[in-house]
């Protein structure tokens, strides 16, 4: 605005001058110890309206931001960060009042929607997406399942201004396992159309009922109007973490078209029109019913992850950054425990031989691939198409990718200082057109995957910006990162495991749940958190003291967990 940009990181917010990077102000953000948030420390930007910014912080404040200055004019608080809530992705504002989205699912919090008055941070109202026992939706939970049951609106929806309706996504039911949470369990995994001045409930469409595998609903909303059967139809689409591409029509839910979109889908044989239900494999079936470690596809990263989509009507095709990554998941009782990650599973990840993840132009009312680029890693950070048919797209090694969008010609790259899970924006000043895109490694593919080849991602933090020139190769040199030595191998590791005490064996089902979402499933990191592999066997004090009390961004987990239960937690790291 007025030649001024502004982002944000989870700790501070920015201004800059647009056009030579001078940082105008910067406005800092300090946590309380006890902090904690799942799946990456991450904000998710800032929404711009009549003269304000308004943005949300990780314990679940809204901050209302003069943008001359970066002085808050009001601060309101949403939820408190020790029931498990946490706040990550930007306001919306829809025919006058701002509408935010908590997260939290992963630790059993009861998920809602707020709305407030921008002017004055008034609470207006709170759709909560799981309903009580006696409300609409409320006979899908059994007995008190719903007080716990997940449902986080936790990425930022859509506005249709002539219907006047907002469309949300709505994600995980908690825990994962679906035997610990029976029937369809509304309104998770849905997509939800309100009324932004009340919040009612005018239409919803459940995507995945009674889910197990935390293909969160939550995906952009994506508004287009597109021509099916020879008519026009206003459509929302949304490519679901479920390995499915749903077109529906936007005035009343109405589903139009379900379509696989990536690879290998094994946890369903497809969609059945007539219901929209999908129709469960029966791998899946004898899984719940045995308990047995089975392989599915996809992973929790879903087909696609958060990063947005785009859409072009000059192509007619949608740009996706999806994922071809599997898991192999057990499904297990656990008891919910305030504040600990609540999923009722053990996993670790399939990884295919070949790319992890392909940007593809999909045709949104078939779900095929017109082209596709391959990643030896998914690129999670989002795409732009431009009207002169150009795809943005940047990697999580650091390439800014151009690509022609009607062919997925590579025309251009330049490799920035970090990895990307940002999406790239177009801005102009003084009749020229600029590239923006912000480059800082981080977020859940890096938090959770322990693919090596993230290792030597150096952690950066910086915006990089680019004028649309007269077509001259401004590219840098590709570059391979070079890998660590590889984890030792699961027959290796399983010969260990029998080996070790109930102690031990207590403290790796504790570090599942409280620990590995920042550390890496089984201590296998990235890189860019602490490798708890490398922590001295004779240090325990430490060990101790910096769980009890938090240390640099990790909070403190001393009102959380016991000492005895952090004492079977070390004892499991030095085995």
């Amino acid at each position: 605005m007025d030649g001024v940009m502004y982002f944000t990181t989870h700790n501070a917010t920015y201004a800059v001058d647009a056009e030579s990077g001078r940082q105008i102000w910067k406005t800092k953000i300090e946590y309380p110890s006890d902090t904690i948030t799942c799946c990456g420390i991450t904000n998710r930007g800032a929404t711009w309206y009549e003269g304000v910014l308004y943005r949300v912080t990780l314990n679940n404040h809204i901050q209302a931001i003069d943008p001359k200055n970066g002085e808050i004019i009001w601060q309101k608080v949403a939820a408190d960060i020790k029931e498990g809530f946490s706040m990550t992705s930007a306001p919306l504002i829809a025919n006058g009042t701002m509408i935010t989205g908590i997260a939290g699912g992963e630790f059993g919090v009861r998920g809602f929607l707020d709305g407030w008055n921008p002017k004055t941070g008034e609470h207006l109202w709170r759709f909560y997406t799981i309903p009580e026992p006696d409300e609409p939706g409320g006979s899908t939970w059994q007995g008190d399942d719903w007080k716990r049951g997940g449902g986080p609106t936790w990425l930022i929806g859509s506005y249709d201004a002539e219907l006047d309706m907002v469309y949300w996504g709505v994600g995980n039911a908690a825990p994962f396992n679906a035997n610990m949470h029976p029937g369809d369990n509304l309104y998770t995994e849905s997509v939800l159309a309100i009324k932004p001045k009340t919040g009612e409930l005018v239409w919803h469409f459940q995507f995945t009922p009674n889910d197990s595998f935390d293909y969160d609903g939550v995906n952009d909303p994506i508004l287009a109007d597109i021509e099916l059967d020879g008519k026009i139809r206003k459509v929302i689409m949304q490519a679901n973490r479920n390995g499915f591409f749903y077109v529906l029509d936007r005035t009343n839910g109405e589903l139009l078209k379900a379509n696989q979109f990536v690879d290998k889908v094994t946890w369903a044989e497809g969609i059945d029109m007539a219901t929209g239900r999908p129709i469960v494999a029966e791998r899946v079936k004898k899984m719940l019913r045995t308990g047995e470690k089975t392989e599915i596809w996809p992973a929790a990263f879903g087909g696609k992850n958060l990063a947005p989509m785009s859409y072009s009507p000059t192509t007619g095709l949608a740009y996706a950054n999806t994922f071809n990554i599997g898991w192999k998941y057990t499904p297990v009782e656990q008891p919910y425990k305030k504040g600990v990650f609540y999923i009722g599973a053990r996993f670790e990840w399939a990884f295919p031989e070949g790319p992890k993840g392909y940007l593809r132009a999909i045709d949104p009312l078939t779900g095929k691939a017109k082209w596709q680029f391959p990643t030896a890693i998914p690129m999670n950070g989002g795409t732009l198409v431009t009207e002169g048919n150009l795809v943005f797209s940047g990697a999580q090694t650091g390439e800014l990718y151009a690509l022609n969008a009607q062919t997925g010609e590579k025309l251009w790259e330049f490799r920035t200082g970090s990895g990307i899970i940002a999406p790239p924006i177009t801005y102009q000043l003084e009749g020229k057109q600029y590239i923006a895109i912000a480059s800082g490694i981080g977020g859940v593919y890096n938090s959770l995957s322990n693919d090596i080849n993230l290792k030597n991602i150096n952690p950066g933090g910086s915006v990089w910006v680019f004028e649309l020139g007269n077509g001259g190769d401004t590219s840098t040199v590709h570059a391979e990162t070079i890998q660590p030595p590889k984890a030792p191998d699961a027959q290796a590791v399983s010969k260990k495991l029998k080996s070790w005490s109930s102690t031990v064996k207590k403290g790796a089902e504790l570090y599942e749940q409280a620990c590995s979402h920042c550390h890496g499933v089984e201590m296998k990191t990235s890189g860019t958190t602490f490798d708890l592999r490398t922590f001295p066997k004779n240090d325990k004090a430490r060990f101790i003291n910096s769980v009890i009390n938090g240390k640099g961004s990790m909070p403190a987990w001393g009102n959380k967990l016991s000492k005895e239960e952090i004492e079977a937690i070390h004892e499991y790291v030095i085995n």
